[in-house]
């Protein structure tokens, strides 16, 4: 079997259910999403988030973070080759989305587009659903390839042109996920 790269695990629901809450309780901190091209004015993303700063290991983040080490450990499992290169780690800050009906990522991207010194030391990207959707997951273009949305489903790629993808926007439900990158340490 091809490999793609991209891989999916399960983490425990209760750590969404505590993401979610902890979005939802702080609504003071919400701001209208930006695409990676750094516009406001574009529709490329339309999207209310809130950001944590990659060190916040309080209640639910460090449990996210936890669970999410243990997908990343599988994952250089299953391709060591991404251990070989050069240390890399959670530097930026990690992304709460939350897209109304209609809303979405709906420009085909990827994570290292140049327009950022931050994104240029992008190695792999994260994201885990927060909730369930009939429709509402993540099409990669290259790989001819859509991720189902499902709560506690975790999501790590590569980071480069390779892995071109879009939001795939569901008109009849909301959809919450948190997302972040793990970069070069250089």
């Amino acid at each position: 079997m091809l490999k793609d790269f991209i891989s999916t695990w399960t983490i425990p629901e209760h750590i969404c259910d505590e993401i979610i809450n902890f979005y939802n309780k702080n609504a003071e901190l919400h701001f209208r999403g930006v695409s990676n091209y750094g516009s406001e004015s574009t529709n490329a993303k339309v999207s209310t988030d809130l950001m944590i700063d990659s060190c916040n290991k309080d209640r639910p983040f460090g449990e996210y973070h936890q669970a999410l080490q243990k997908c990343l450990d599988i994952y250089i499992e299953e391709y060591p080759d991404v251990n070989n290169l050069y240390r890399f780690g959670i530097i930026e800050p990690i992304n709460i989305q939350h897209y109304k009906k209609g809303e979405g990522f709906k420009a085909l991207h990827c994570e290292r587009h140049g327009h950022f010194n931050s994104s240029l030391k992008r190695c792999l990207v994260f994201m885990t659903y927060l909730n369930d959707l009939d429709a509402g997951g993540t099409i990669f273009k290259h790989q001819n390839r859509t991720i189902k949305a499902q709560k506690g489903k975790t999501v790590i790629w590569p980071s480069d042109w390779t892995h071109t993808h879009v939001g795939q926007i569901s008109q009849t439900q909301e959809k919450t996920i948190i997302t972040g990158w793990y970069s070069y340490l250089w």
